[in-house]
């Protein structure tokens, strides 16, 4: 059936689904290898019938886990899908071996090549490496030489992309030493995959993942300055970096700390990390980001990304930082042709994983033999990602026509040294599920394997049993994310026969120390704070917005539209929580216009920060965070946000725009907003990090319900049935004011409800009676103590009804008016107050960084 299905791989290409090289010929079609045949008598009783259920669900998985691949260039948004295709890439025992004993070799002469040349020198002095190939090369970190890493180990994590060729052996492409991507994709590809087909994952004995990663871990602590307590943390670019996803992803796996360079800083040549409660020592970097933007200081002044004073800590070796910062020239694809001789030069031994072969242009020999065969080669940039030095995207030379190869040479010929040429290999091509006009069937795609190799102790290396695939897409000779590739699960299988075993260790860690227990407590990042704070601000702003449109929409087309002080209050508010811009004219002059204007105006990308703006705000914010919150937390905040986008745009598109669609829009909202508050009231921990979300969402109420309180007021509508009505709603709380005071209009009933009442989490007295208690909670006050900040609101247990219902004959509140004006203000005093405090770190000690 699999056979019939599934179309040969292109002539002169390595055929997975087969295991043989395509010729081009009929008998091409016949027969399938013997792993991918047990792979397919595994599918189950609906067999192929099946896999559009499966695709569907993977496709829903990667959509519900938000798995995401950031491109710089697709203009649909910073975030899209991480693309992952139905089958793995199956890897036999015997290839698995292969690869395996070649990359552990290639880590161990990458690892001693660059003891050698922030050492020694002596590969330079022997000429076994140009000079100008490595003090050219923009990687080159001046700044290590002769400085020893902590552990005695420079590479902790290596990539390898690897290719197999018609012949079915495997070649290495290039290599990837600064921060290699990978590790969280493929884990997630895993999960994702095994999940689909469980059966054929227990039956083909598919070698685990978890024990390398945890062997990373151990090891990384054994080499760190404080052994097994030590603190490791995850330094990351940022949610804007391509691969953020999988920074957020490893660090909540492998129990690090996720942190910005903002979230660090350097004392006395030891690196901190800012929290809540003070400094914390940090002995270990897991760097996701390129060498040169580690330390402004010494390296690129402009970088917002790093550490100030980091290579000095390095340097004084007091943080272990892997990889060890001056890798970046391993990666020059020019050293792949040099790596044989070096290998026999420091091992005595010759490479077991062959490299395509390469050519350095910089040498004239290698110039003039590689010039005529451009043709048949792929022209690579020497020094990849370096403008400065002539980079360029790889150019497949039989694409060229003649004249555009003649200008190649011409710019080879002239700036040598910036080109590096390698052979060109047809890739293997794997089987891809596709379903389409066309039927159901099995396409192949042209594949590369990224392999890693991870430190598990000093000068002692494993190699992950599995790996990235990376699929080109269709018509594509290159097999890469950003040209619109996709991914595929690895499954390096285990040879049962010869007596081997599947390693089926989990992640979980000895038992932790009880100091290590005491730091995990209180890491609260100072960053992962303020944005936990905003996080709260924005999911109560944004549920106050759609609150508010959802009951302006109601009020407008209710039995009450005519009412003056009702539409006079409803304009106030929407103008100043801007669902309408403040030109707009008011409900009263012309409800209509008004009403069109806050439709139009729910998901403004500018103008107006209705409720698609706070909601894209929400999300944004969570990203920062994302870490800490929960998968369907996340979810649910991500699908808010996207289908109030979409929904507005499509009754836009179609001139539907009405009330009635648009409280359709926002209802679906509504139900959205309150699962993402459940999720954060119910379903995180109590530190405080969740204390600072609560308080902001806490300040963010008062600052919307204390002005909508005053406008009442002022706008006369809490004296108006449909203006009573509508405050009462908008504190949400029209269910509990029936119950208790049926039909009372009274002014004194609704501020006993709405201002004095401590059971009532909308009212003004409970919010401030539980902001108090938060603000003692989160300073570490004492149960009979409150913390200044906690004293600056107005105690609600001295606030008296008869007072605030007292007027001054004049039909005003006077007392009424006080408290809201002195709780407003403190509300905004509190949001910079603590800023000031928590966010915000400063140091009496005069010391240079590098003192």
């Amino acid at each position: 059936m699999a056979a019939a299905l599934a179309s040969p791989a292109d002539a002169g290409h390595f055929d997975e689904l087969r295991g043989r090289a395509t010729t081009g010929k009929a008998a091409d079609t016949a027969g399938l290898s013997d792993k991918w045949a047990q792979f397919f008598d595994e599918l189950g009783p609906e067999g192929f019938g099946d896999l559009n259920h499966r695709t569907d669900t993977l496709r829903r998985q990667i959509r519900d886990n938000g798995v995401s691949y950031n491109v710089y260039a697709d203009t649909s948004g910073p975030q899209r899908p991480w693309a992952l295709d139905l089958f793995p890439l199956i890897i036999s025992p015997e290839s698995w071996q292969q690869i395996e004993a070649g990359v552990l070799q290639r880590v161990r002469v990458l690892d001693r090549v660059m003891a050698d040349v922030y050492g020694p020198r002596e590969l330079l002095k022997a000429g076994l490496l140009p000079p100008a190939l490595v003090r050219g090369h923009p990687g080159y970190l001046r700044a290590m030489h002769n400085v020893a890493p902590v552990g005695g180990t420079h590479l902790h994590i290596v990539a390898f992309d690897l290719a197999r060729g018609p012949d079915g052996n495997w070649w290495v492409v290039s290599q990837r030493t600064q921060a290699p991507s990978g590790l969280g994709y493929l884990l997630e590809n895993r999960l994702s995959i095994s999940r689909l087909f469980p059966k054929a994952f227990e039956a083909m004995h598919v070698q685990r993942l978890a024990a390398t990663y945890r062997a990373l871990i151990d090891g990384l602590k054994a080499m760190c300055p404080a052994g097994a307590d030590s603190h490791i943390a995850l330094l990351t670019p940022g949610p804007y970096n391509e691969t953020y996803f999988e920074h957020a992803y490893l660090a909540r796996y492998l129990g690090l700390t996720l942190v910005e360079g903002s979230d660090l800083t350097v004392r006395d040549q030891r690196v901190y990390l800012k929290t809540l409660r003070g400094l914390e020592p940090v002995h270990g970097l897991l760097k996701r980001l390129d060498d040169e933007f580690l330390d402004p200081l010494e390296l690129r002044p402009d970088s917002t990304l790093g550490v100030p004073g980091l290579l000095q800590a390095i340097r004084a070796g007091h943080v272990l930082v892997a990889n060890a910062p001056g890798s970046a020239l391993l990666e020059s694809n020019a050293l792949l042709g040099f790596l044989p001789a070096l290998s026999r030069h420091l091992l005595g031994e010759e490479l077991q994983l062959p490299a395509l072969p390469t050519w350095w242009c910089g040498e004239r020999a290698s110039l003039e033999a590689v010039l005529p065969q451009l043709d048949k080669c792929v022209i690579k940039p020497t020094y990849p990602g370096s403008i400065s030095h002539g980079t360029f995207e790889s150019v497949l030379g039989r694409t060229l026509s003649r004249r555009e190869l003649d200008e190649w040479a011409g710019r080879i010929l002239r700036q040598g040294d910036t080109h590096t040429v390698q052979t060109w290999l047809p890739l293997s091509q794997m089987p891809v599920w596709q379903s389409d006009k066309d039927g159901d069937r099995i396409v192949p795609r042209s594949a590369m394997l990224r392999v890693f190799a991870v430190a598990d102790g000093p000068q002692s290396w494993r190699v992950l049993p599995g790996g990235l695939a990376r699929l080109a897409s269709a018509g594509e000779g290159i097999a890469s994310m950003q040209r619109g590739g996709s991914s595929a699960d690895t499954w390096v299988l285990t040879d049962v026969a010869k007596g081997d075993t599947v390693d089926r260790t989990t992640l979980l860690q000895p038992g932790p120390t009880p100091a290590t227990l005491t730091q995990r407590k209180r890491l609260v990042t100072s960053r992962a704070a303020e944005n936990l704070f905003w996080l709260g601000r924005y999911t109560e702003r944004a549920e106050n917005s759609v609150r508010l449109a959802r009951l302006t929409l109601n009020s407008l087309n209710g039995e009450d539209a005519s009412s003056p002080p009702l539409l006079a209050w409803l304009s106030d508010m929407a103008v100043k929580n801007t669902l309408v811009l403040p030109g707009v004219p008011t409900a009263v002059l012309a409800r209509r216009v008004f009403e069109r204007s806050l439709i139009a105006s729910l998901d403004s990308q500018d103008g107006a920060t209705s409720v698609g703006y706070h909601l894209r705000a929400l999300k944004l914010t969570a990203s920062s965070v994302r870490e800490r919150l929960s998968q369907e937390h996340w979810s649910v905040i991500t699908r808010a946000e996207a289908e109030f986008t979409q929904r507005c745009a499509a009754h836009a598109a179609q001139g539907d725009w009405s009330a009635f669609s648009a409280l359709r829009v926002l209802d679906n909202a509504s139900g959205h907003m309150a699962a993402i508050t459940g999720a954060q009231t119910d379903r995180m921990t109590r530190d405080d990090g969740w204390r600072l979300l609560s308080i902001g969402r806490l300040i963010e109420r008062l600052c919307v319900l204390i002005p909508a309180l005053a406008s009442g007021f002022e706008t006369r509508a809490v004296h108006d049935s449909g203006g009573f009505e509508a405050l009462v709603a908008l504190f949400d709380s029209t269910i509990t004011f029936h119950a208790q005071y049926q039909q009372s209009r009274e002014v004194a009933a609704l501020l006993d409800l709405l201002v004095l009442d401590r059971d009532n989490p909308r009212s003004l007295g409970w919010v401030a009676q539980t902001l108090r208690g938060r603000l003692a909670k989160l300073a570490g006050s004492a149960p009979d103590a409150l913390d200044p900040l906690a004293q600056q609101l107005p105690d609600p247990a001295q606030w008296d009804l008869a007072r605030l219902c007292a007027t001054d004959g004049h039909g005003h509140y006077p007392a009424l008016a006080q408290l809201l004006t002195a709780c407003l203000g403190t509300a905004w005093q509190l949001s910079e107050a603590i800023s000031l405090r928590y966010f915000t770190h400063t140091f009496e000690t005069g010391q240079s960084l590098g003192a």
